[in-house]
């Protein structure tokens, strides 16, 4: 009796794993998005494109790839606690979808990682109750050792429930040929994001 327990609970794991996965390969884990749609690329300098000409940086090389308005929202210098600050007036613009990238200043200017994780996730609570949809990118811990992803993204990420493109931004960073300085990329490293961002949004 105790086997059949066993082999039914097994089959039952079995068919859950199977039905998750084929939810993903049918795309239940992208963003869909119509095709008059308006994505918001919200940051600092990364999302700015700073160090590279307009057309290189990352939200313009994406509206180039998916053939939908994309607003860059990016201000060199910025921390969290003034992006939120500015955020509201930009969602007035009724995005679908925000591409949420903040945070590196106050990392590499060691601000408070709890504020940080405090400002985010209001970031997103803020963004959510707009009626858009939230992709947070991971942005790393600038480490001297090497760029790892800030514990923190993968928190506020599990917390609030939203899309998280983790490694993408490190990966970046962490070669000199795909960067123009230490935290900056160049028009490739930012080719790169965009090609780690389209996997994640639908155009239907």
């Amino acid at each position: 009796m105790n086997k059949i327990k066993v082999i039914t609970v097994l089959l039952g794991a079995i068919m859950l794993f199977t039905i998750i996965t084929k939810e993903r390969d049918s795309g239940s884990s992208q963003i869909e998005l119509q095709s008059d749609a308006t994505i918001l690329a919200f940051g600092d300098s990364i999302t700015y494109g700073f160090g590279v000409a307009e057309e290189e940086s990352y939200p313009a090389q994406l509206q180039k790839r998916v053939g939908v308005r994309v607003i860059n929202g990016g201000v060199s210098g910025e921390e969290s606690s003034e992006g939120l600050e500015r955020l509201p007036k930009l969602l007035e613009q009724k995005p679908d979808l925000v591409i949420l990238c903040h945070g590196g200043n106050d990392i590499i200017r060691k601000r408070s990682d709890e504020k940080l994780k405090a400002n985010l996730t209001q970031m997103i609570d803020t963004i959510k109750a707009s009626g858009a949809k939230v992709l947070l990118v991971g942005v790393p811990n600038f480490g001297i050792l090497g760029f790892n992803t800030h514990s923190i993204y993968a928190e506020v990420a599990k917390e609030t429930g939203v899309f998280f493109e983790e490694d993408v931004l490190s990966k970046v960073l962490s070669k000199n040929e795909l960067k123009i300085d230490y935290i900056h990329p160049n028009a490739k490293g930012y080719k790169i994001i965009v090609d780690a961002v389209v996997k994640y949004l639908k155009i239907i």
